[in-house]
């Protein structure tokens, strides 16, 4: 039997892999049941480099993206303010003076503060080419994807990755606006998507499909699980979720509570304290 492409994904930690014209990965070490092999952050040209997603706050990685740069950092741009993402904001900006671009912080975390907040339709100069930003709120309310539409690249941060989906948690998480987003993804002409863990989307528009498909089954075994009998979203996650590894039983939790809310908007299920049934 082959090997699978995307969970074989290995990347070279501390070098900065070609993706593309341009275009070169880093990958830091943070790697985890919710990280995958690590958080890539993209750097985009040769002479003045523009760094998507910085990562971690770690002295480490914060070192091989200095190294591996070689050449002024100018801009710092951000899909979403999650700290494995944009925890080396602050300390790469301060050490380069980049300029900060991106999606709007949260009030709750305090460690991201943008230069420029970018809304849907914005561009971003780049060696590379101009960056189109994306609004796909869903895994965060302010998530940007980025198009690098003269590659044909669409930078897609967590909101579509090879490896896993993406993690939805409300209030700041929506799966409404989650699926929404897919859909606004659909439409963009790009089909190779670089996200921000585990190696490129081959075939975006194909996994936007997969992934909506994965959405609605996913809901339509919750309902499954609630007939006849209500349940609390344990129950709910130990009943649909078989066989699933302990290190994430609490991920899972957040994303039927994400499933719920939005069932229980639609009309289709109702709460009562923290028992669910359905409608």
């Amino acid at each position: 039997m082959s090997a699978d492409p995307v969970l074989d994904f290995m990347p070279a930690y501390g070098a900065a892999e070609p993706i593309a014209a341009g275009v070169r990965r880093l990958t830091a070490r943070n790697g985890g049941p919710l990280t995958f092999r690590g958080s890539n952050c993209y750097l985009l040209g040769e002479r003045n480099i523009t760094v998507i997603d910085p990562g971690p706050d770690d002295d480490a990685h914060v070192s091989d993206l200095l190294a591996v740069a070689g050449a002024p950092i100018r801009r710092i741009v951000v899909t979403h303010d999650h700290a494995d993402h944009v925890g080396a904001v602050r300390r790469l900006s301060e050490l380069t003076g980049a300029e900060v671009i991106g999606t709007a912080p949260d009030a709750t975390r305090s460690f991201y503060r943008p230069d420029r907040i970018l809304a849907d339709g914005d561009t971003v100069e780049t060696e590379a080419g101009p960056l189109e930003a994306i609004a796909t709120p869903g895994h965060t309310a302010g998530h940007l994807c980025y198009d690098l539409a003269g590659l044909g690249l669409l930078f897609s941060g967590d909101h579509v990755m090879a490896w896993s989906t993406s993690v939805v948690v409300p209030p700041d998480g929506s799966m409404a606006d989650y699926m929404a987003s897919l859909d606004r993804l659909a439409a963009i002409g790009s089909r190779t998507y670089l996200p921000g863990h585990g190696g490129p989307v081959v075939d975006g528009p194909a996994r936007v499909t997969e992934l909506k498909r994965h959405r609605e089954a996913r809901e339509a075994a919750i309902l499954r699980a609630l007939d006849g009998r209500d349940r609390t979203i344990e129950e709910i996650v130990a009943a649909v979720y078989i066989g699933l590894d302990p290190a994430l039983a609490g991920a899972a939790a957040l994303s039927v509570g994400a499933h719920t809310d939005w069932l229980e908007r639609r009309g289709l299920l109702r709460r009562d304290d923290d028992r669910l049934s359905r409608v």
